[in-house]
């Protein structure tokens, strides 16, 4: 999270939206500084902000779930910058940490296809802490058109672009559409996890999909596996985040 005091902005980094490159570019160019932690919710911060700092401009990123679903598998493949197989730079929450690893030895130890990876890995509807507050923002940049509406959320700060919006963390092997990954075996899963996300932001199948109508039950499904998610985002992971902190902290002392 990179907040700015002169420019009275909040930048809330939500996963693989794009957002390294732009808390660079913030504290390189636009005198942003970090706050809290790096993928702190905006929760997060409203619980220590000044009534000041709550009336900052605020924004964020977001991202087709299929294409993330297909970033993701190739960081997985490659061990993108040695994530997954070196302990010190591995996700600091215990619960992630494993479960990244489970995606990566089973990407390793299979030689999987994003084809057999999907299926092996996804059976809820997807969801993120974007669901928490992002609909409050005042502006949500898309990664598909990541430089431009960097650009525009910086005007809207009043801010006039020093320079394009330089490209970080890109993803190695990958260098097709993600669309061209869903085969006819994964393209009724997708259409069940990433539905209704993809609804509630304006995100659309292919169009050589043949796409029907989501059901009532893919909305049930997800409402209630999104609210578990709320719930976890909202209440659990600062009280996880506050125990690793304190065991670091006992640890290290000083």
């Amino acid at each position: 999270m990179i907040i700015s005091h002169q420019h009275k902005y909040l930048f809330v980094e939500l996963p693989r939206t794009g957002s390294t490159a732009i808390r660079r570019e913030l504290r390189q160019q636009y005198n942003g500084v970090p706050i809290l932690f790096k993928h702190a919710t905006y929760y997060d911060f409203l619980r220590h902000a000044s009534p000041e700092e709550k009336q900052y401009f605020v924004f964020s990123c977001i991202r087709n779930p299929m294409d993330e679903a297909v970033s993701l598998y190739f960081k997985y493949k490659t061990d993108h910058q040695s994530r997954f197989s070196e302990a010190h730079k591995a996700e600091k929450n215990q619960l992630v940490r494993s479960l990244n690893f489970k995606k990566y030895r089973f990407i390793q130890n299979h030689q999987a296809d994003f084809s057999t990876y999907f299926l092996k890995h996804y059976h809820r509807p997807y969801s993120n802490w974007s669901c928490l507050s992002h609909k409050t923002f005042d502006f949500v940049i898309r990664f598909e058109n990541l430089a431009q509406d960097f650009a525009q959320a910086l005007q809207r700060i009043g801010l006039e672009p020093k320079r394009p919006l330089p490209v970080v963390n890109k993803t190695g092997e990958r260098k097709q559409s993600f669309s061209t990954y869903y085969t006819p075996e994964t393209i009724n899963r997708a259409r069940r996890i990433f539905g209704p996300y993809m609804q509630q932001w304006g995100y659309e199948f292919p169009p050589e999909w043949d796409n029907q109508p989501l059901t009532r039950w893919n909305h049930w499904e997800y409402s209630f596996w999104s609210n578990a998610g709320l719930l976890y985002w909202k209440y659990i992971r600062p009280l996880l985040h506050a125990r690793h902190k304190k065991a670091n902290h006992v640890l290290r002392p000083g």
